[in-house]
């Protein structure tokens, strides 16, 4: 087991704890700049996807995980950042500069719908946020001039500078240089004084505003910051699909984003990672599996939603901490072995001090 030998304050804050995460993630990133120049064009697509899963994720551990408000409705903030990039990119604006206008049209849509919602918790804020995404869905389908309603649009290759990313192998280094970039800010945010309020808001509201932390201001920043980095997924999202309808960000996408971060592990960045892996790969595992079903259960209506719905509660119930927390229960089983026990990750329940006034 290492023992970390704090001699700084900054060591708290640092991206990378110890050499060993920079020589593991370090080796990591390597694998996955050459994965492409081995696998298939399938595969390639498939990681790609991956990245745009891990994208929106991110963004929305920001207000789940890091923030502790529940949102039933992302999936408008991919539709907005969806449809205002392809409308962009079609109209000639170059490809980097209409992602951005796109991610911070989302950001700024959800800071207008955040604002009527910064006094909701609970059950109240998750259904606000459906009700949002009913809108956006409801918008998209009737606002033919720019969406093409519910015919949808087709939508072309990423493109800069008369240079077209239209091969698989473009794209997900595209992808994945979004990705990085989404990753690295997302570790700063975390890393600021806003960051910490944001956790703080999540862990108890009563502390946080004893402190002196504006709940209403700093919610409704996680609501626009994570409402921006989906909408850049959303973009991505676009031109990877290459046709856009209204039932493409439905409910179901919404409780996939929410499935995501839940699985791999609230309030962890690696559990982002790990859900859009999840995500990701499972349409396809689905998929394979029906072959060899019988055809009553491979063809049964509504298969995929129902599946996700019982693996996300069968992960609520037996492993709350996701798939970041059952990874850190194997890493610290070798770590302490053969001294390991079985009540080292016994759940027990722990209440703040200002929790107990409620």
């Amino acid at each position: 087991m290492r023992i970390e030998f704090k001699t700084s304050y900054n060591q708290d804050i640092n991206v990378f704890k110890h050499s060993g995460y920079v020589f593991w993630y370090g080796l990591l990133l390597l694998g996955v700049f050459l994965a492409p120049f081995i696998l298939g064009d399938f595969y390639i697509g498939e990681m790609a996807m991956i990245f745009i899963y891990a994208i929106a994720g991110l963004g929305l551990m920001i207000m789940v995980g890091f923030t502790g408000l529940v949102s039933l409705g992302h999936a408008a903030f991919m539709a907005i950042g969806a449809y205002a990039n392809a409308t962009l990119n079609a109209a000639g604006v170059p490809f980097f500069i209409s992602i951005s206008l796109a991610g911070m049209l989302a950001a700024a849509v959800g800071a207008m719908v955040a604002m009527p919602l910064k006094r909701m918790t609970g059950i109240y804020f998750a259904i606000a946020t459906l009700a949002f995404a009913i809108i956006v869905e409801e918008i998209i389908a009737h606002w033919k001039s720019v969406t093409g309603g519910v015919g949808g649009i087709a939508v072309g290759p990423p493109a800069a500078g008369g240079v077209y990313l239209d091969s698989q192998l473009s794209f997900y280094f595209l992808c994945l240089a979004v990705f990085l970039v989404i990753l690295f800010v997302t570790l700063n945010i975390l890393r600021s004084p806003s960051g910490r309020a944001f956790i703080a808001i999540r862990d108890s509201e009563i502390s946080a505003e004893s402190m002196g932390i504006n709940l209403a201001w700093f919610k409704v920043l996680a609501f626009a910051i994570s409402g921006g980095i989906t909408g850049l997924a959303g973009a991505l999202f676009a031109h990877k699909m290459m046709y856009m309808t209204p039932d493409v960000f439905n409910f179901l996408l919404s409780i996939q984003l929410l499935m995501m971060v839940v699985i791999g592990g609230l309030g962890t960045i690696h559990g982002a990672v790990f859900g859009a892996i999840f995500v990701g790969l499972l349409p396809q595992a689905i998929a394979i599996a029906k072959d060899y079903l019988p055809p009553a259960i491979g063809e049964f209506p509504g298969m995929e939603p129902g599946l996700f719905g019982l693996i996300l509660l069968l992960f609520i119930i037996f492993e709350p901490m996701g798939l970041y927390g059952r990874w850190m229960k194997i890493k610290l089983y070798f770590q302490m072995f053969p001294l390991y026990r079985r009540a080292t990750f016994k759940k027990q329940k722990s209440y703040v001090k200002t929790e107990r006034v409620r």
